[in-house]
């Protein structure tokens, strides 16, 4: 056992802020070693903390599919990506009754996906109807485009709980956007309000330490109320299917290490794919989806799981499932 690896572990037990050193040397143990399953029972510690033993479901509906200008390359939705070729939006009685399916389902927080090509004044009209629609206090999140302080105070207006944002792994580089302006827009949403669920990813075999070290140290500099960890799902066609994809376990290891970066502050910590080894790992959050999915290439997301079958996953891994609205988001 390496004693330098356990009394980094220690200091994030203790309630210390790991810096960009000890992060490295966390994210660089292999996924397989006796330490990797150290840092991942301290990750499960932290979360069964933080959560009480609680874990969510949160449902994310897709609202629209098609051509989107801001060309992430690990996105099916980009413009050059040549996959879809003209916006869809789902009809608005279809998106009400997909959450209120989540609702029944018991779904502690519902999210509302549309790509760039959606009008933010649009998207906040159609999360008024599923508000209204809505028979609990269920929290409503936005996934969205980047928006202005005007933008942040009209999302709040409109009953929504937080947004899901994120800066991805080489934002500005293999996206068309700014990491200042998806910055902006954060700080935009929670100065209206609005809570924030973001997330390190989507990873690949490609990134390096430093890389996974930046991210994390961004995203714990946020101030989420829940943060992830998520892998790159390998579109075949794609320039960055190239370099093969993260198994499930490289992926616990990082998730693991990422919630120990996160401290107690953060109550929340996810995996966009549910799956076992992540919820032993420390994953309290998994997402149930429906509708459009920017991981796949049919208009109805064959990658989406049911809530049932979500909890399902976080149960057999030793956690008891919340009833009712979303903690992480406020309620």
């Amino acid at each position: 056992m390496d004693k330098d690896i356990a009394q980094v572990i220690q200091k994030a037990i203790d309630g210390g802020e790991l810096n960009a050193s000890e992060l490295r040397q966390l994210f660089g143990v292999h996924y397989l070693s006796e330490e990797a399953y150290m840092i991942q029972q301290a990750s499960r510690r932290l979360s069964s903390e933080t959560s009480k033993g609680k874990a969510e479901v949160h449902g994310q509906v897709g609202i629209d599919v098609g051509p989107c200008a801001k060309n992430c390359d690990f996105c099916s939705f980009a413009v050059k990506n040549k996959i879809f070729h003209e916006l869809k939006v789902h009809a608005l009685e279809d998106i009400v009754a997909k959450c209120l399916e989540f609702e029944n389902a018991g779904a502690n927080a519902i999210y509302l996906m549309a790509t760039a090509a959606v009008n933010i004044n649009e998207f906040i009209k159609m999360g008024k109807e599923v508000k209204a629609s809505l028979k609990t206090e269920i929290s409503l999140v936005a996934n969205i485009d980047d928006f202005d302080e005007e933008g942040a105070k009209e999302l709040k207006k409109a009953g929504f709980a937080g947004i899901y944002h994120c800066v991805r792994i080489g934002e500005g580089k293999i996206t068309d956007i700014d990491p200042k302006v998806r910055i902006r827009t954060i700080h935009a949403a929670q100065n209206a309000g609005l809570l924030l669920g973001t997330s390190v990813g989507p990873v690949g075999p490609e990134h390096t330490l430093d890389e996974l070290v930046e991210t994390t140290i961004l995203t714990r500099s946020l101030k989420p109320v829940n943060n992830a960890s998520c892998r790159r799902i390998n579109i075949p066609g794609l320039p960055l299917a190239a370099h093969g994809s993260m198994n499930y376990g490289q992926m616990a290891h990082i998730l693991a290490v990422v919630r120990l970066a996160s401290g107690y502050n953060i109550i929340g910590h996810g995996t966009h794919e549910p799956n076992g080894i992540g919820a032993m790992a420390g994953a309290n959050l998994f997402w149930a989806e429906q509708g459009a999915n920017p991981r796949d290439t049919s208009e109805h997301t064959v990658r989406g799981w049911t809530v049932e079958r979500t909890q399902t996953v976080l149960k057999e891994a030793g956690w008891d499932i919340l009833q009712g609205p979303s903690v992480m988001f406020g309620y």
